[in-house]
């Protein structure tokens, strides 16, 4: 059996253990935390596309909040379908991407910089997003006109479902979407050629990698990717506000989850998100809101631990153990 077989089989088996686990799963507290893990996964995946570069981004906070409040405005507003909403949103995240990406990679704006380019921006779209209260319901938050009334229980127009099993189906389709988009990223020449842009552009010019064009696909198909996250979560929440998907805390959230599970390895966005999710729901057990800001002091001292002792994240570091004890195994 070969390699490529071996593998899509065991993708295959992993794929239908997932689909049968809301048939034995009965609680919504656990399918809640499981559409929770997929959706954070995939917004954590994205992001992992330009980090994984050199690219350190802290706007993402700024297309998820664009993808989260395009839809639910365009439905209470206009009364346009998510369906319709959701690529105006992802299409208004690629133009910002581009509008913001094109200069900074044009002139070299790298580092640390680049960093505070868009950290500055998701604050620009917080602001936005509060200023506008009339519409947006300012730092309040809005809710999605629900179509679900007594006797309803689903609407396909309005992306709405009072099954979180359907949700749970549509957060699973979406993550592994992401993991596929991943694997063709790592598997295709942009790879290359961004690996070599973030060693040293002007070497990689030299030998004919268009720099500006690969640093901009990457962030174009990230931000789009995230602002894809951003609608299906506020379509499952049923409320949005700019604190948790469009502020600065969202996006070192984000920074920190792809780190902590490691940013080089396909599935360590994944193990982020599980990590930071039962981390985030212990606390909320645990403690509540006894302390304000308890959980973003904990993301940022642990953020600095991770950088320091597990650059690699959590399964990069396992990743490490286990080649080690292979080849130790095959020296002996």
């Amino acid at each position: 059996m070969s390699a490529t077989t071996r593998e899509q089989r065991q993708w295959a088996m992993g794929v239908g253990a997932l689909c049968v686990v809301p048939v034995i799963i009965t609680s919504n507290y656990l399918l809640h935390v499981m559409v929770l893990i997929f959706i954070w996964s995939f917004i954590y995946t994205a992001w992992s596309m330009m980090g994984r570069f050199g690219l350190v981004s802290f706007g993402h906070g700024a297309f998820m909040g664009i993808g989260a409040y395009c839809v639910t405005m365009l439905w209470n507003t206009q009364g346009i379908s998510p369906w319709l909403g959701i690529p105006v949103a992802v299409l208004l995240a690629v133009l910002l991407a581009v509008l913001i990406g094109y200069p900074c990679f044009r002139f070299r704006i790298t580092g640390h910089y680049f960093a505070l380019v868009t950290l500055a921006l998701t604050e620009v779209v917080r602001s936005s997003v509060v200023a506008l209260r009339d519409y947006t319901g300012g730092s309040l938050g809005v809710t999605p006109n629900s179509v679900l009334k007594e006797g309803t229980t689903w609407s396909i127009t309005a992306l709405q479902f009072a099954d979180k099993r359907v949700f749970f189906y549509i957060a699973l389709a979406l993550w592994l979407f992401g993991l596929w988009v991943w694997q063709r990223i790592d598997r295709s020449m942009l790879r290359y050629a961004m690996q070599a842009v973030s060693q040293e552009e002007d070497a990689a010019a030299s030998v004919g990698v268009n720099v500006t064009r690969a640093k901009l696909t990457v962030t174009v198909v990230s931000a789009a990717l995230t602002a894809l996250g951003g609608a299906l979560y506020g379509q499952y929440q049923q409320y949005i506000n700019p604190e948790t998907v469009a502020s600065i805390a969202v996006s070192l959230q984000i920074v920190f989850a792809v780190i902590a599970g490691g940013m080089f390895v396909k599935f360590g966005p994944t193990v982020g998100a599980v990590f930071t999710l039962l981390l985030t729901e212990g606390l909320r057990v645990g403690i509540g809101n006894k302390i304000n800001a308890l959980d973003s002091t904990i993301y940022g001292a642990m953020l600095v631990l991770f950088i320091i002792c597990m650059p690699t994240g959590i399964l990069g570091k396992l990743q490490e153990k286990w080649r080690g004890a292979k080849a130790s195994g095959a020296a002996a």
